[in-house]
């Protein structure tokens, strides 16, 4: 990594010299404009929409427009003058607990080396920030502008957070915001199974770029002359749904399969609903399950003495087999005798 600036931070009567280091980066892949035809770069000129001509960087200063076609034009003394422009100094303005820092207003994130002999009171700082459970308020002036900052430990490493000011902030302002909207609690108790049979660890390593990762695939098949193998196409999001209730408890049943775990019976988790109405029904099932138990004992017993008549109705009939079957021979002989 490259060092982008060098100051100090100020803690009290402590100076500590550190060197910031940006601690992300982007990893889209950068695409230039080229010519179809044969793949010439496109190259884009300054020019002055007055004169016309072509104007170099030395020539190019920073212009205010005040609306009607007049513009204030701004150069490299102006902004010289300004207070804290070339300041190389972090500033400690106060310690506060991190939950009360919106995360919103988090804008981009520096790691802090100590420089030279500046590593013990570094290694002190960032000790005492861990023990307090607190993050430093600082203000640092970056890139020709002062800026809200905070400072906290990351893997024993000091992480500068640059924040955007309260009035950089957009205020949400949408019609359904005033309108009268009433929840029923048999949705929110399902939105809430929903979350619970959703719920996890955060483990950013398990999420990945696939649009990335498919847009590289492409690129080296081009460059290796080969075929794109085509990924899978994903599910197809689900329309809007007009019934919520089934749309929440079909989603409980799709979270509760991708886990590997077994459906419901109901189609949906349990709920504290759901379950006080399964047994009010199980309780007015089973009286009536009992009644027909009853009603169907004495037809069994009816059908267990009927039983023993049908077998003795089986043996007198097997006397008469017997004498069938002797009669048979006579009657032969005596169709033989006619013959």
């Amino acid at each position: 990594m490259r060092a982008i600036w060098k100051g100090a931070v100020s803690f009290g009567l402590v100076s500590i010299g550190v060197k910031v280091y940006s601690a992300t980066e982007e990893k889209d892949i950068r695409f230039h404009q080229v010519h179809r035809e044969d793949g010439g770069r496109i190259r884009y000129k300054r020019t002055c929409s007055v004169c016309g001509e072509e104007v170099t960087y030395d020539d190019i200063a920073k212009g205010y427009d005040i609306g009607g076609g007049e513009m204030v034009i701004l150069t490299d003394e102006d902004f010289a003058d300004l207070p804290l422009s070339t300041s190389h100094a972090i500033d400690v303005l106060e310690f506060v607990p991190a939950e009360q820092v919106d995360p919103i207003l988090y804008n981009k994130a520096y790691f802090l080396e100590p420089e030279g002999s500046a590593t013990k009171p570094y290694v002190l700082l960032r000790d005492a920030l861990s023990d307090s459970e607190r993050v430093a308020i600082v203000k640092v002036a970056l890139r020709q502008r002062e800026q809200l900052a905070t400072l906290r430990v990351r893997e024993g490493v000091l992480l500068l957070n640059t924040m955007l000011w309260p009035d950089e902030i957009r205020r949400p302002d949408f019609g359904f915001l005033d309108e009268d909207l009433k929840v029923r609690p048999p949705e929110l108790a399902m939105a809430s199974s929903l979350i619970d049979s959703m719920a996890g660890e955060f483990e950013p390593d398990a999420f990945t770029d696939d649009y990335r990762a498919a847009l590289q695939e492409v690129i080296d098949a081009k460059v290796e002359g080969r075929e794109v193998v085509q990924p899978e196409e994903e599910e197809a999001a689900p329309a809007a749904a007009v019934d919520l209730m089934a749309a929440l408890k079909a989603s409980v049943e799709r979270a509760r399969a991708a886990r590997g775990e077994a459906p419901s019976g109901g189609g949906a988790e349990p709920t504290p609903i759901s379950s006080a109405r399964s047994a009010k029904k199980a309780a007015k099932k089973a009286p009536a399950k009992r009644t027909a138990e009853k009603k169907a004992e004495p037809a069994k017993k009816t059908a267990a003495k009927k039983t023993p008549a049908k077998k003795a109705a089986e043996k007198k009939a097997e006397p008469a087999r017997k004498t069938a079957a002797k009669k048979a021979p006579a009657k032969k002989t005596a169709a033989k005798k006619s013959a």
